[in-house]
């Protein structure tokens, strides 16, 4: 018999939860303390679906974090190497949020919704009160607080088609990181294009937790002559994408630089950040790691749950961090940290997977064709 999740009270309710085990959820994991669906047919079968077709996702566990206020941009930009002034009301930017030592915190994305009003869609960590405890330690004028937002994800080539049946607008306007605020199901919400999947989509931000069930079924059945589904987050395809898990692929003992985020710093920008001078000193060092992506040889690799050693000969390089079977590419693919000595494109390497003893043969990759 496989392991199993039992919900409590301690594991919170999501707005959309009953609809989830309704469709079938075969597999959960929990996510800021809430349940997040992870299979539903096969990991196959839901990643082929979500790449022709259309599927509804229960996100709620994407928490937010609200900060507004005259101090809210301070705040906000203390905790982030990117460049937030910039940011548009309406607009949303991924922006890694990190500690003084240039530890990666959270990999939000951040929506402007006023001059002085965000919200922080966070990964799987607590940011809250860290963001909380900077707001009161340096006595800023701003309120820190988890609001009731809860998202859901149309995510899939049809996403488009599917939100159209029930909104007034073109949503083709809606473009991409750029969000608007609608009614539907008769509550308010925030619909933004984004979402954690290559295949294109929507965020669907609720309110009121008591219409959840009345959103999800707005939108399921404009969905059902587009063969839509109820789905998730699904580990063939974000890896193919090269999306990263916060807590798998980086955690607070990363930096930006050591997990291909450098884009995301605005070195010596004009707002005061926590990492200003341990980031500028890795900027100028060059990091001694990098997130690589890679493919390697065997049989469909298990499920990763401890890192898998990478070695150059008998040395020890680096880790997997995430892996699966893709389909599409008949092989083992997977996102590795290694050392920047062994990082390069075309790098041969060797990986220990788990409860094997042969090690099988690797090469660093570039970007998967989408």
């Amino acid at each position: 018999m496989s392991a199993q999740i039992f919900f409590s009270r301690r594991i919170r309710k999501t707005p959309f939860e009953d609809r989830v085990h309704e469709n079938g959820a075969k597999g959960f994991t929990v996510y800021n303390q809430l349940p997040l669906a992870a299979l539903y047919h096969s990991l196959e079968e839901d990643y082929w679906h979500l790449r022709e077709h259309v599927q509804l996702w229960d996100v709620h566990c994407e928490q937010q974090v609200e900060v507004r206020g005259p101090d809210a941009l301070r705040l906000v930009e203390l905790c982030t190497p990117r460049e937030i002034a910039g940011c548009a009301v309406g607009q949303c930017i991924y922006a890694p949020l990190c500690d003084e030592h240039g530890g990666i915190v959270n990999d939000p994305l951040i929506l402007r919704l006023a001059e002085d009003r965000f919200w922080i869609s966070i990964a799987d960590s607590g940011v809250m009160l860290w963001m909380k405890g900077l707001a009161v330690g340096l006595g800023l004028d701003v309120e820190v607080f988890e609001p009731f937002v809860g998202p859901c994800a149309l995510q899939g080539p049809k996403a488009d088609m599917v939100l159209q049946q029930v909104v007034d607008i073109d949503v083709s306007s809606i473009k991409f990181f750029r969000f608007v605020e609608l009614e539907l199901a008769g509550t308010p919400v925030v619909i933004g294009r984004s979402g954690w999947s290559g295949q294109g989509g929507f965020e669907i931000y609720l309110q009121d937790p008591a219409r959840g069930l009345d959103l999800w079924d707005l939108l399921f059945e404009a969905g059902r002559p587009h063969e839509i589904r109820a789905g998730c987050p699904n580990l063939i395809e974000r890896i193919e994408s090269g999306l990263l898990s916060y807590g798998n692929d980086m955690t607070l003992e990363n930096n930006i630089f050591e997990c291909g985020l450098d884009r995301f710093v605005k070195l010596g920008k004009r707002a005061e950040y926590l990492s200003r001078t341990a980031l500028d000193d890795v900027a100028v060092k060059g990091a001694d790691i990098d997130l690589v992506r890679v493919e390697f040889d065997g049989d469909k690799a298990p499920g990763l749950r401890s890192t898998w050693t990478i070695r150059n000969a008998d040395q020890p390089v680096g880790f997997i961090t995430s892996a699966t079977w893709s389909p599409r590419f008949e092989t083992n693919i997977g996102l590795a940290s290694v050392s920047i000595e062994h990082a390069a494109i075309g790098q041969t390497l060797n990986i220990l997977v788990g409860g094997e003893t042969s090690p099988r043969s690797a090469i660093v990759v570039e970007q998967w064709p989408s």
